[in-house]
């Protein structure tokens, strides 16, 4: 197994794969309309491959803004793993990974929606301050603080990275 930075090329294998792990309706979901004309952030959109050089796995982070701020968040996922391949810790490989690329990086928070049973082991937590885009859980939206900097949660809207949020 080898992690390696996704490529053009991967697109359509991994769509098939976030059908198969998701379904076709994984678009209409909150998390893609904040995703919706923004790239994913370079170098941490990530895949997993096997020895034949398959895509076993994927995870991408992608800039959000949060309230007012003027600086971005990082809205980790989609997040899948092949159903022939789960249990074997490739998630937990791609997500410590994508982290440990972001912290690098310079990112201060992750926000994912999720289940806080699974992502608890890597650092999240509930941060019901965060608003997140209907329809959304409040008690999935989950938080990360990286590199020590920053607040220890967030608080206001999360929207689309490049919409500047009107005050007032």
């Amino acid at each position: 197994m080898r992690l390696d930075c996704e490529t053009d090329e991967d697109d359509w294998e991994i769509e098939a794969l976030l059908d198969t792990a998701f379904g076709p309706g994984r678009k209409g979901l909150s998390a893609y309309r904040l995703r919706e004309g923004v790239d994913p952030v370079a170098g941490l959109s990530l895949v997993s491959r096997d020895q034949f050089g398959a895509i076993s796995g994927t995870i991408r982070f992608w800039p959000v803004r949060v309230g007012d701020c003027e600086s971005a968040a990082l809205l980790l996922g989609p997040i899948a793993v092949h159903p022939t391949r789960q249990g074997e810790g490739i998630g937990a490989w791609l997500i410590l990974e994508g982290l440990a690329r972001a912290r690098n990086l310079g990112w201060h928070h992750v926000i994912l929606v999720g289940d806080l049973a699974y992502y608890a082991r890597f650092g999240f937590k509930r941060c019901p301050a965060l608003s997140f885009p209907p329809p959304t859980d409040p008690a999935r939206v989950l938080f990360l603080k990286l590199n020590g900097i920053g607040g220890d949660s967030l608080s206001g809207q999360v929207s689309k990275w490049g919409i500047v949020p009107v005050s007032g």
